[in-house]
């Protein structure tokens, strides 16, 4: 369907990137934040609320930060609910839980309003290149009818299956994440206080069979000092695994590698790097252990 109207809720670090690559390709965007100045900041038209989202708009996008939120969005007074009309299409580009994901999709489908959940991967950097992976729950009809708008922020779109399949995968793929990234910063720093040079430390594991997601796209980048902030914080990455692992326990499935990063995660958050990025666990590692950091900068 050409021309759709398109409407977002939550622009902040990842949202407003995808609402900006939606802008640059032409579409006027209605925007609402708690924050309207980001909403003008990706180049989107300010609203006061979330119904004059739903009004002005045949596909909503949502992107906030967890089931709360989203629930508040969609069951509020003049929220999603109460403000959807028939024929619409609501797009959870959240990381959220599934459980709560297929109850929301349940009640828009009473209403003949498609709920898909499209969980994002690539962080930042790819938001900004219009170039995000998605992972999509929902009817392969609400899919291909929102699928040109999708395209205009995102490189590969993958339809894992029935509602709340998108955010199965994303939490799968999060654990997987929060593993490497903990795990390489924890080596990192060891790298360092060993004396190694650290980017022959990178390019070894780069060619070795510790090579991963981390290695390859975030310590190159770190050990110059340049952390890519504007993804996920170390206080989302933290719910992100939690919710990983209540899914994994009402699956039944152990989870025996989940320890590592909720101890890493949680002691930046304690350390004070809460809303921080989330690659600077690398930095609450090398506090504990003795001051370290992979960059040092000449100026005071």
């Amino acid at each position: 369907m050409t021309g759709q109207r398109v409407g977002f809720v939550g622009l902040g670090n990842m949202g407003g990137r995808m609402a900006r690559c939606v802008v640059d390709a032409g579409r006027e965007v209605l925007g609402y934040d708690v924050r309207p100045e980001v909403v003008s900041a990706a180049g989107a038209r300010p609203v006061a609320t979330v119904a004059e989202v739903v009004s002005g708009s045949d596909v909503v996008l949502l992107s906030l930060p967890d089931s709360k939120v989203v629930e508040r969005v969609v069951y509020g007074d003049d929220g999603l609910l109460a403000t959807v009309r028939s024929g619409q299409t609501v797009v959870d580009l959240s990381t959220a839980s599934p459980d709560s994901t297929r109850r929301i999709h349940g009640d828009l489908a009473a209403k003949d309003v498609a709920f898909l959940d499209a969980g994002i991967s690539g962080g930042a950097a790819a938001a900004e290149k219009g170039a995000l992976t998605l992972m999509v729950g929902g009817s392969t009809a609400a899919l291909e009818s929102v699928r040109e708008v999708l395209d205009l922020f995102s490189a590969n779109i993958f339809h894992c299956g029935e509602s709340g399949a998108g955010h199965v995968t994303k939490l799968l793929n999060n654990f997987l994440n929060a593993v490497s990234l903990a795990a390489t910063a924890e080596v990192m720093v060891a790298g360092k206080k060993a004396g190694l040079d650290l980017k022959v430390l990178l390019d070894v594991l780069n060619v070795s069979s510790g090579v991963n997601f981390a290695t390859l796209n975030r310590f190159p980048k770190i050990i110059t000092g340049d952390y890519l902030k504007g993804g996920l914080s170390n206080t989302l990455m933290l719910k992100d695994i939690t919710l990983y692992t209540e899914l994994v326990g009402k699956l039944g499935v152990a989870s025996l590698n989940s320890a590592g990063p909720v101890a890493s995660f949680g002691l930046a958050r304690a350390l004070g790097y809460a809303d921080e990025i989330s690659n600077t666990v690398v930095d609450a590692i090398g506090d504990i252990s003795g001051g370290v950091r992979l960059y040092q900068s000449d100026r005071k």
